[in-house]
């Protein structure tokens, strides 16, 4: 069996501008993961950010909700094609996270609770891209959607956006994470098609 899906067929397909090429349009929010949904604990929550020098920034979950929050709308893409638009989440900004970091990295690469990581250009968690959600729709998010915090990173396919975030590790150079290893694109630009390797 393969690992690399190539997605789900939907119906009611959607033109119009805010849908990237080869997506579908859909009000619901499937659910994806690798693996089992952790249930992390938010008195356990740790996330820590980790520069190429070797040095930690660690957040408490306390610590985090205490950062200045923000309520983005954004439209989401999932490479097994479907858009879900307008969605509504509240969290920190990556910029706030990242404020006061010293770095010459290019690259981030993602990790998630449950040993998921994913690769993406430091430039896309900066001005006003990323945030660490940790609300969605004005409820607590829930696990299987990555709860208690997850990355959302709209501009790029929603893989990209890891579950349970707790740590990132700033790069010199970009590194594949798991899907990446697996056959997906390294970059993820719905706008591109950029599903798969050679996309």
């Amino acid at each position: 069996m393969a690992i690399v899906s190539r997605g789900f067929v939907g119906k009611n397909r959607d033109d119009s501008s805010r849908i990237p090429p080869g997506q579908y349009r859909t009000d619901d929010f499937p659910v994806l993961s690798v693996g089992p949904t952790p249930r992390v604990r938010t008195e356990g929550w740790e996330f820590t950010v980790v520069t190429e020098r070797g040095e930690k920034h660690r957040w408490t979950w306390n610590e985090m909700r205490a950062l200045p929050a923000e309520k983005p709308t954004v439209d989401i893409h999932c490479v097994t094609k479907w858009s879900k638009l307008d969605t509504r989440w509240r969290g920190v900004s990556l910029d706030t996270v990242l404020d006061g970091i010293e770095t010459t990295a290019t690259h981030v690469m993602a990790h998630g609770r449950d040993g998921y990581t994913t690769n993406l250009p430091l430039s896309e968690l900066r001005n006003g891209k990323a945030w660490l959600a940790y609300e969605y729709d004005g409820t607590p998010l829930h696990p299987e959607h990555g709860g208690p915090a997850r990355l959302l990173v709209p501009g790029l396919y929603f893989w990209k956006s890891a579950k349970w975030i707790e740590k990132l590790t700033l790069l010199m150079r970009d590194e594949p994470g798991f899907w990446e290893r697996n056959g997906y694109h390294d970059y993820g630009d719905p706008w591109q098609e950029q599903r798969y390797q050679g996309d």
